[in-house]
């Protein structure tokens, strides 16, 4: 086998949170003598909001080195325990999926059997109470999880909330510092070779042109690499996932505490996101636009929100889905040039991660082997599909009729996959993770039982324990999450004390 030359040459093509991502990321190939190269324009505006995430951006902050503090601080950052989820599963309703997982196995069985049959004995409470980090957002209390094992701090989980702008130029700053050089420019043309079909270079307005060997298209929506020139093709979602509009807001925060959780609020022909920043609030309202107009879109949003507007409302169209092939010849597409599964569970930033981290595990040399790409491309569209699957059991799980859009979406056909496994969950509470699932079984119960979807039943094995026992544990464990939230400082003050913005309030 002939090993071909190595990559010496990497463009990316657009910044934003993207580009700037890889940028950071692919800067550790430097040293070993590959030239990293960001294109993007000014003149092209970013979609980047206030941003939320998921407990995984941490590992991906860890590899760059990052220090927590300081990047929360250059970003008006805050800490995140989970989602609380409003009128979803019935109007009056509300409920945490929180991270990190609900209670402790007992006797190796998952503790939400326990709970189930405590449920069917006549105990009414819900199982976010034996979560931590659900105890705590509640509380408004924050503190880092403990690294020892034997500690109850060891079960927080953490995720952030940022401004994706400031993140980027947090970003930037770190890339430039260690050698990845920057070209303002637009690019109006896409060459590739004739033989190979692969992009050769790129040219600006004014003329430039510049070569490379892998190109990342960080481009956005356009995909102008991955669709324009290459044609991937788009596996388009809408007839399950029907919202392709947002309304964006940012807002003055309302009071002084910083709730460290995302709220989203299931509205007449969408969802009402609320994401509480250092600095500011981040307010948007995703829908369906043959549900909701423009102005009505953008009127709702006014309504719910608190504190004063500091800009007029932005309208983004989106087409929830994905790109068919995600690596095509020397080109990877990352952020929404690779597709967008909508913002309901802070997965885009992950997605752009998970895509860079298996572009490094699968790094190419200029032979571009296609079993590496059909690698890439087989888990990237695993992933994707995955996050879908959990989307669209948000808008299935819910017994509201008060508008078109939520019975439609009772109604709605959802995939194979997702109706076995809903099934199978209906049954007896059982619940198995594929293909190295993203959301853990602790993020489908939290789904499931927060929007009223109950098991018949429940593992048998939870009979084996006396039901006083369980009872006793339930209690212990109540108290314990409890006290422990109780002791941490409320959020706001960890983040004075932490981590303060120098542009706060």
């Amino acid at each position: 086998m002939t090993i071909a030359a190595p990559i010496r040459r990497v463009v990316i093509v657009g910044g934003g949170t993207a580009g700037w991502m890889a940028a950071a990321a692919l800067a550790r190939l430097i040293p070993l003598g590959t030239d990293v190269t960001l294109i993007e324009s000014d003149a092209i505006g970013t979609v980047g909001v206030g941003e939320a995430t998921i407990p995984p951006i941490r590992s991906f902050n860890a590899m760059l080195g990052i220090d927590e503090h300081a990047f929360l601080a250059a970003t008006g950052g805050s800490f995140k325990l989970g989602i609380e989820f409003v009128d979803w599963g019935a109007i009056g309703e509300r409920y945490l999926h929180p991270f990190g997982g609900h209670g402790f196995d007992i006797e190796g069985v998952r503790f939400h059997h326990y709970w189930r049959r405590r449920a069917a004995a006549g105990v009414d409470e819900p199982i976010e109470r034996y979560s931590l980090c659900a105890v705590a957002a509640r509380a408004g209390r924050f503190v880092p999880p403990s690294p020892d094992p034997a500690s109850v701090l060891s079960q927080m989980a953490h995720a952030y909330h940022f401004d994706a702008g400031l993140y980027a130029r947090f970003l930037r700053d770190r890339a430039e510092r260690v050698g990845v050089s920057r070209i303002e420019g637009e690019v109006i043309h896409v060459s590739l070779d004739g033989e190979t079909g692969h992009v050769r270079q790129v040219t600006l307005v004014g003329g430039q042109r510049v070569e490379g060997d892998l190109f990342v298209d960080c481009s956005g929506f356009r995909g102008l690499l991955i669709e324009q020139a290459l044609h991937a093709g788009y596996e388009d979602w809408t007839r399950w996932l029907p919202c392709d509009r947002a309304v964006a807001m940012p807002t003055a925060s309302a009071g002084t505490a910083i709730p460290p959780f995302t709220r989203a609020t299931a509205r007449a022909a969408g969802w009402q996101w609320r994401i509480p920043l250092q600095h500011r609030t981040g307010n948007g309202y995703v829908y369906s636009s043959a549900h909701c107009s423009d102005d009505e879109a953008a009127a709702t949003l006014v309504a719910g929100i608190e504190g004063a507007p500091l800009a007029d409302p932005r309208v983004l169209h989106f087409t929830a889905g994905r790109r068919r092939k995600q690596w095509i010849g020397n080109v990877v597409a990352l952020g929404l040039a690779s597709g967008f599964a909508e913002p309901l569970e802070s997965t885009s930033i992950h997605l752009v991660q998970s895509g860079i981290s298996k572009l490094l595990a699968l790094f190419p040399d200029q032979g571009f082997s296609p079993v590496e790409i059909h690698a890439y491309n087989r888990l990237a569209e695993t992933q994707f599909d995955q996050v879908r699957d959990f989307l669209i059991l948000h808008y299935h799980a819910t017994r509201r009729d008060d508008s078109p859009f939520w019975r439609e979406a009772r109604a709605r056909a959802i995939p194979d996959e997702l109706r076995e496994k809903i099934a199978l969950w209906q049954r007896r509470g059982r619940l198995f993770r594929w293909e190295d699932d993203l959301f853990a079984e602790a993020s489908w119960v939290a789904v499931l039982l927060g929007q009223g979807v109950v098991p018949e039943g429940w593992d048998r094995l939870a009979d084996a324990t006396p039901a006083r026992e369980i009872d006793a544990r339930f209690e212990r464990l109540r108290a314990l999450f409890a006290d422990a939230a109780h002791r941490m400082p409320r959020h706001e003050e960890y983040l004075a004390r932490h981590c303060p913005a120098p542009f706060s309030r």
